[in-house]
Parts: structure tokens; C-alpha cells; sequence
């Protein structure tokens, strides 16, 4: 429908499949298309690993200590709330136009899912676990690996899970609001030049590249916790 359709818009408007099939052949044999998503898939892996190293880690720690919940909690979900773009502006001033600053918007975009996740994780534990934990004079580090962090393993894979798509968007804004260069700007440069079949190829990437993700999560925690999809009577 979309191809039937598509043919009888205007192309500074839309496009439809088979114009978006040509560019995208034509992109990828001169290696456009690769050289960007290398470029964009530097900033996202950098930012992203940086997020769940340090957002799972500060999620278990808040949600264990009543003190640290309640002198952290509020600003992570300020934060949270706040719309991350406007501080794009900021970050530039600080860290330049290059790689870091958008590995740093792709970090404060994806951190708070994976951080409030582990947190809410960790709160939900069933209080008789680490009763039975603490029974047999189990020490707190004990606790938390043996117990809380098997327990919280599904809240941080849905965490990854939601940073996945907030990592991807926030990819691209570093993208348009810094150095003009990857998908980003592909997407930019394309849309300013009314080349719009163009514009679709690194949109679509985009949207393949999240699934594929999302999918790489999934496949990794079924590995990780297998017992979660037996209880869910899953496969």
C-alpha cells in the first residue's frame, strides 16, 4: 500500500519502499551508510555500556539503603523526569563537538531506566528471602548476590530493554545538535536538501537496529536467567 501510494505524493513530501531500496543500495556500495553507522555505533556503545556499568550498580545500591534511597531517590527520578535535550547546549560547552559530548548525551539519556529499574528491583525482593538469608548468618554481600541480585535480574533487563530506545534517540540528537556526522547526519543533511528516500535509509537503520538490540537483550537474559521465562512458562 505504502508503494502504491507513496508513487503519487510528492517527493520533497514522502517516498515509498523501492526509491528507499535504490538510495539505499547506492549508499551502502559507496560505503556512506557503513562509515556513519560505525561512527554513529562508537558514541552509542560507549555511552550505553557506560550507562549499565554505572546505573545498575547505583540502582542496587539506593534500593538497599533506606538513607541513600531517600537522599538519592528524589534527584534520580527529577532527573529522570527532566527533558535530558535541553542540556545538549551545555554539554557542548563543556565537552566540545566530538565524540565525548555524544557519548555523554547517549549515557544521561539511558542511565535513569536502567538505574530506577535496578531499584525498583531491588525493593521488590520478597522480605522472606533475605529473612532466610539472614537465618543462616549470611553477611550483606551475601544478601545481595546470592539473593537480591538473581531476584532483580528480570528488572534489569527491562531496564537495558527501555534504555535501548532512549539510547538510539538520544544517539541521534548528539548528532544533530554537535558535529554533524553519522545517521544523524545523514537524516540532517538529507531533510535540509529535501532528498527525502534519502532521509528514510537511516531512519529505517535505525528502527532495525533497535529491534536487533532489544533482541540481543532478550537472548541475553535468557542465558543469564533462565528460570525466569520456566516460572513464566515461557521458552
Amino acid at each position: 500500500l505504502w508503494q502504491v501510494l507513496g508513487r503519487n505524493v510528492n517527493p520533497v513530501f514522502g517516498s515509498y519502499p523501492s526509491a528507499i531500496g535504490v538510495d539505499f543500495w547506492e549508499m551502502l556500495r559507496s560505503g556512506e551508510l557503513l562509515s556513519a553507522l560505525l561512527q554513529s555505533m562508537q558514541s552509542f556503545l560507549a555511552g550505553y555500556s557506560l550507562a549499565i556499568v554505572v546505573g545498575v550498580p547505583l540502582g542496587l545500591v539506593i534500593g538497599r539503603s533506606r538513607t541513600l534511597e531517600a537522599s538519592l531517590g528524589v534527584l534520580v527520578t527529577a532527573a529522570y523526569a527532566m527533558p535530558l535535550v535541553a542540556l545538549v547546549p551545555l554539554l557542548v560547552l563543556w565537552l566540545g563537538l566530538g565524540f565525548a559530548v555524544k557519548a555523554a548525551v547517549v549515557f544521561l539519556m539511558s542511565i535513569f531506566p536502567v538505574c530506577i529499574n535496578t531499584w525498583l528491583g531491588v525493593r521488590a525482593v520478597p522480605r522472606t528471602l533475605i529473612e532466610v538469608g539472614k537465618s543462616f548468618v549470611a553477611s550483606d554481600a551475601t544478601i545481595l548476590r546470592r539473593i537480591v541480585m538473581p531476584a532483580t535480574i528480570p528488572y534489569i533487563m527491562a531496564g537495558i530493554k527501555l534504555a535501548v530506545g532512549r539510547a538510539v534517540v538520544a544517539m541521534v540528537i548528539a548528532e544533530f545538535f554537535t558535529a554533524i556526522s553519522g545517521l544523524g547526519g545523514i537524516i540532517i543533511n538529507a531533510a535540509n536538501a529535501f532528498e527525502t528516500a534519502r532521509m528514510f535509509v537511516p531512519i529505517l537503520v535505525l528502527m532495525v537496529l533497535a529491534t536487533l538490540l532489544n533482541a540481543l537483550v532478550g537472548w541475553i537474559e535468557r542465558r543469564v536467567a533462565p528460570w525466569q521465562f520456566e516460572l513464566a512458562g515461557r521458552e
